[in-house]
């Protein structure tokens, strides 16, 4: 009895004394952090902060010792001197890679994506898609043009075979007058992204159409911690101004403006009177219940002239130089605006909703010659190809975390594309229009909804998915004598299956199964009569993340990619070809090393072995399919003031056609970057090419004729990649 008594009065007691302590946690701007660890090291209890930096600690008394830590955080003790609600400040300190952790994280190229970010500096909007390990890009229209994207053996031409969004809105744009999924990244001022979530393969159900050989998301920043103002210029008559206003920073509210300005006339021999404008703008509040909300709204237009792609043979035999044009009347402009709203609701402290919304309008006109003289001897083979689209769509995830194994999560959503008098016409100088090639309207719907599982067992993690997409197609061709508005629907299942052992935080292995997909141009699919229009893929990657030692980490894959019959569009002709059964597979290796506190390396190298099936040995080549890629750097970070880096990217040799008898010569660039800070002001210099090395950024075999010719040529066509290109430049942070 005694010894009961002695237990009733000290539950008692505990009860009495031991409370819990709401409270907040910030970086040292004011902005709140989420996934803090505040422990109590007196009663052993612990809790994270939630989406808006918010926490409750239970079980603690007065005079506790708190111990707060997050990584990239120095850790900060405090005593708990009465239950009031507590406003705790932490402070960003050096990176260590010796702090990551290797985690139960399917998603395991965020890890390193993170490590990118951190220590690599981004000066423009094509290092934003070079983050993407083995992803490489090629410029051959001025600067105005998406990039041509090559990733695991595709040639994904402008985005067909990658999904790319921000803040959730696509890029892709479906039924494009110049290609399918052509992606214009340029619309997103790089000094505003936050962070980017990649992953390689069809392996996660809420990744959908053109998600065959990965998928990238970049997140814009919710808050800004100091307002700045940039000014960049360089050779080539070029200038870039970048302004960037903190406009509201509260404890639950934000609200901040971006705006950049670039121009420059380019290093080709005709200038290129490039310029641009970007303007965004985002507000984030956190509600009291902890939902966010955000909107964003930007605005984006260029115009540009063009050299375009020119043939070995003028530059050869001296009719035109390396950086030389046949038709410098190439060129075009673009627009975009874009509102966005995204909402993240809480349920309860295991469930979320986390829902979005876009409407986009976008306009394109370009003007291009890659035949010169082939099919109209007296006017030239220029084309135009224009169109004005509207985008609006939405999606909703539910997300919960139904007991200590399991985890569900079903998500649904719409897109719908608008695509009015998509054209594509032979033209004369840009004014005349000789004949029209193609001409209708567009209207693309794509319903999808998805369910996951997630089940956790000790140190494995399973993951198995499933994804329903819906399409619904329509063409309205202006061409035809007679009202015609054709029409075709088709729907595709795309399971996912996924394993995870991770042995210690050091090491795990994973193995990934999916099926994805990629949908063809509306004018394939009605011409197709539905048939054989969302071709799949089937996809497996087997890799291990390892941290061999606490400063490294290395991570590695095999995989093997199948991708079905399907027929493409070629927007530069208005015809439709067959292409057949393709299989790709290959070797992926990454390599993160901080030697010390300042210095870094990072390495990342592919292999890819890329066939055609059903053709013959010999001559079962992907044309412009990359074999070898590596991307090799050292960055330097807060050293006495000083940042900047020193990296390499090399392309290898690589068919040209499908016998391989003719090759698309490769390339090993070296680009250089440094920084000063002194206090508030910072100067930089930037050069791409250090060396001044002679590349050919991107080739096509082409067949043409120049004005002087009477019979066509088919040989390497190309754009040249930069020279020496240096730029300096100067910034004030307030």
């Amino acid at each position: 009895m005694k010894s009961l008594s002695a237990l009733f009065f000290f539950i008692l007691s505990v009860s009495i004394h031991a409370q819990s302590v709401n409270g907040i946690v910030n970086d040292g701007s004011g902005k709140s952090l989420s996934e803090v660890l505040i422990r109590d090291l007196t009663s052993k209890t612990h809790a994270h902060t939630d989406a808006n930096g918010k926490f409750t600690l239970e079980g603690v008394e007065v005079n506790d010792s708190l111990l707060i830590t997050k990584k990239g955080f120095s850790p900060q003790k405090i005593k708990l001197a009465s239950f009031d609600f507590l406003t705790i400040s932490i402070n960003e300190k050096p990176f260590l890679l010796e702090e990551v952790k290797i985690s139960n994280n399917l998603k395991y190229l965020n890890t390193i994506s993170k490590i990118d970010f951190e220590i690599q500096p981004i000066s423009n909007s094509q290092d934003l898609l070079r983050k993407v390990p083995g992803l490489f890009i090629g410029q051959h229209a001025g600067g105005g043009k998406a990039e041509q994207i090559f990733l695991r053996g595709f040639d994904c031409d402008h985005g067909t075979d990658i999904n790319i969004t921000v803040d959730g809105m696509p890029v892709n744009m479906v039924s494009h007058a110049h290609g399918q999924g052509y992606s214009d990244l340029h619309f997103v001022i790089p000094e505003t992204v936050d962070n980017i979530d990649f992953d390689k393969g069809a392996y996660f159900v809420d990744k959908g159409d053109f998600t065959t050989a990965g998928y990238v998301g970049f997140n814009t920043k919710n808050a800004l911690q100091n307002s700045s103002i940039s000014f960049e210029g360089g050779q080539f008559d070029t200038f870039r101004t970048v302004a960037m206003f903190n406009l509201l920073n509260k404890e639950n509210q934000s609200a901040y403006f971006a705006g950049e300005y670039m121009m420059t006339d380019g290093y080709f021999d005709a200038p290129q009177n490039f310029n641009r404008i970007n303007l965004f703008g985002k507000y984030n509040a956190k509600m009291e219940n902890g939902d966010r909300l955000a909107l964003s709204v930007s605005h984006f237009k260029s115009q540009w002239d063009a050299s375009g792609q020119i043939p070995d043979r003028a530059v050869n035999d001296g009719t035109i130089s390396h950086y030389g044009a046949i038709d410098s009347n190439e060129g075009g402009n673009t627009d975009r605006t874009n509102f966005n709203l995204q909402y993240d609701a809480k349920i309860d402290e295991n469930t979320h909703i986390k829902s979005s919304a876009y409407l986009s309008k976008y306009d394109f006109e370009l003007y291009s010659n890659f035949t010169f003289f082939l099919n109209d001897p007296v006017n030239g083979d220029q084309i135009k190809q224009k169109e004005n689209r509207t985008i609006v769509g939405f999606q909703s995830e539910y997300d919960q975390k139904l007991n200590h194994n399991w985890r569900f999560k079903f998500g649904a959503g719409l897109r719908n594309d608008h695509n009015k008098d998509v054209e594509l016409s032979h033209t004369l100088n840009r004014k005349t229009v000789l004949e029209y090639l193609s001409l209708g309207t567009v209207n693309q719907t794509n319903l999808f909804s998805y369910s996951s599982l997630d089940f956790t067992a000790g140190k494995w993690l399973v993951n198995g998915g499933l994804r329903l997409d819906y399409f619904k197609f329509g063409y309205e061709d202006q061409l035809s004598a007679t009202y015609t508005n054709q029409t075709q629907t088709k729907a595709i299942v795309s399971p996912k299956l996924n394993f995870l052992y991770t042995q210690n935080d050091k090491l795990n292995y994973f193995l990934k199964l999916g099926k994805g997909f990629h949908s063809n141009d509306t004018r394939v699919v009605v011409a197709q009569k539905g048939e054989k229009i969302l071709p799949e893929t089937y996809g497996a990657d087997l890799g291990i993340n390892w941290k061999p030692f606490p400063r490294m980490i290395v991570n590695s894959a095999v995989w093997y990619l199948y991708l079905a019959q399907e027929f493409v569009y070629v927007g530069d002709e208005a015809v439709v070809e067959p292409s057949g059964k393709t299989e790709r597979k290959g070797f992926d290796f990454g390599f993160r090393y901080q030697l010390t506190n300042w210095l870094f390396w990072n390495t990342d190298y592919t292999y890819t072995h890329a066939r055609a099936i059903d053709e013959p040995k010999g001559n079962d080549y992907l044309p412009l399919a990359p074999k070898n890629t590596l991307m090799n750097g050292i960055s330097v970070k807060d050293l006495k003031g000083f940042s900047g880096s020193l990296r390499t990217r090399f392309l290898g040799d690589r068919p040209a056609n499908e016998d391989n008898s003719v090759v698309a010569k490769g390339y090993c660039i070296t680009d250089f970057s440094v920084n000063y800070q002194i206090r508030k002001v910072s100067i930089g210099v930037n050069i791409d090419n250090i060396f001044n090395t002679k590349w050919k950024e991107t080739q096509f075999l082409t067949e043409s004729r120049l004005a002087n010719e009477t019979d066509p040529v088919e040989e390497i066509h190309f754009t040249a990649g930069t020279p020496f290109n240096a730029r300096l430049i100067l910034k004030y942070t307030w």
